[in-house]
């Protein structure tokens, strides 16, 4: 199997996952490690061949949510659930998605400049250590957040004025029944 091509697992009716790589059955935790590994792979119906990765990355994420340390908040949640059939929607996906790519890319950097730090001392932090550290960090990384979500708010409102009034100057030109713009014939 090449490296471009995700590996495939099997989603029987019995609920067994099927890694068709290892010619194994795998639980949820083992798809768990998969995605904590960066390996590509794909969950499929065995017999409808539908796509069930989403559901199985959910079924992961509602495990994790279940097990004592939550992510997400129940307001957070409430409000994700409120976007559904929005006509934001599709925005709102993309934002979500573009803000964890950019905090992994922070989160990449940090540790990179770590382990050029640790490089240049000759030993790199134990697990313990860099847990210290990056509690340490919390307070700055938190101010760090609030700042750029707060300018990424203040983008989406400017970005929203922008729209109205393109709005408003597309729709200035039309006369609406009832409006009492439209002249009266004598």
């Amino acid at each position: 199997m090449t490296e471009s091509t995700p590996r495939l697992i099997k989603k029987y009716p019995n609920r067994r996952l099927y890694d068709t790589q290892t010619s194994t059955y795998i639980t949820l935790a083992d798809v768990k490690q998969l995605v904590l590994s960066g390996e590509a792979f794909t969950v499929v119906d065995a017999k409808s061949s539908e796509d069930l990765t989403r559901s199985i990355l959910l079924q992961i994420i509602l495990d994790e949510e279940s097990g004592g340390a939550p992510m997400f908040s129940a307001p957070m949640l409430s409000q994700v659930i409120r976007f559904y059939g929005n006509a934001m929607q599709g925005m709102m996906g993309d934002y979500l998605e573009k803000n964890i790519q950019a905090f992994t890319e922070i989160q990449s950097s940090l540790q990179e400049q770590s382990r050029k730090l640790a490089d240049n001392k000759g030993a790199f932090p134990s697990a313990d250590a860099w847990s210290q550290f990056l509690q340490g960090q919390a307070p700055m990384m938190q101010n760090l957040m609030s700042n750029y979500i707060e300018q990424s708010k203040n983008v989406f409102m400017q970005m929203q004025d922008q729209m109205q009034k393109n709005t408003q100057s597309m729709l200035q030109g039309f006369q609406f029944p009832g409006s009492g713009a439209a002249k009266k014939d004598d």
